[in-house]
């Protein structure tokens, strides 16, 4: 008889303190981004430099602006260099993504990215990001994720939620065969056990709070800077989303 293996956690941070913080409240591994209220950036050498001092797992998104996720050939051509970049400053793994004006996955560009994650390094775990809820037929995109060489995919099901996707992550489930599905996207730890019901091999959430005194409102920095506070990791919503896995 086999036993299914444990469901893992993945908590979404900005810093080296947020990774100290999933380490500590049981989390797997943490993806490792900058801008997460834009959608999430690539982070900086010296940020996964010292993230991966922390001592836990980290995978890297590589995204190289905000927006859809339709890229031009130079911005392919950047992100392939960032992907070696982040692996070769301690990334255990890297998330990637790219459409084709048509909704269907750009292929050549996700191979591109994989390649080169695996030029660095032949165990590097990689990714497809949320760029898979946009696709024109998630679940159809799901099923190509293994012949293109991922280990995972990040989705909500094409759902403003993963709770509210429930139904297609578990479509995509079947689909993906050996690409692990992890359900991301607004999700609480009281959201844990319906996420674990559709067979995902992973939870993905930020667990974030504003940072006290952090906000500037009324001295905005910039166009998307509307004077708000940033956000840290919050102990008390990874340590339940843990319990939550493990109950």
């Amino acid at each position: 008889m086999t036993t299914a293996a444990p469901v893992a956690l993945e908590i979404a941070v900005t810093a080296p303190a947020g990774a100290i913080v999933a380490r500590d409240g049981g989390a797997d591994r943490v993806e490792l981004c900058v801008g997460l209220e834009l959608g999430g950036l690539t982070p900086s050498q010296a940020l996964v430099e010292t993230t991966h001092e922390t001592g836990i797992p980290a995978h890297a998104l590589v995204r190289c602006r905000p927006g859809g996720f339709v890229h031009t050939p130079d911005e392919v051509e950047l992100m392939v260099r960032e992907v070696r970049t982040v692996l070769r400053s301690g990334a255990a793994g890297v998330v990637v993504g790219a459409l084709r004006p048509d909704g269907t996955l750009d292929e050549d560009a996700l191979r591109r990215f994989v390649d080169a994650a695996r030029s660095v390094s032949a165990t590097a775990e990689v990714t497809l990001h949320r760029a898979i809820d946009h696709a024109a037929d998630p679940v159809a995109a799901a099923a190509t994720l293994a012949d293109l060489g991922f280990t995972r995919v990040l989705t909500s099901g094409a759902a403003p939620t993963a709770a509210a996707g429930a139904a297609t992550i578990a479509r995509m489930v079947d689909a993906a065969g050996p690409v692990q599905v992890m359900a991301g996207a607004g999700v609480t730890p009281a959201d844990v056990p319906a996420l674990v019901a559709t067979g995902a091999a992973a939870v993905h959430l930020s667990a974030k709070r504003p940072a006290a005194g952090s906000a500037h409102a009324g001295v905005p920095m910039g166009g998307a800077d509307d004077g708000s506070a940033h956000f840290v990791t919050d102990a008390e919503v990874v340590a339940a989303a843990r319990r939550a896995l493990d109950a």
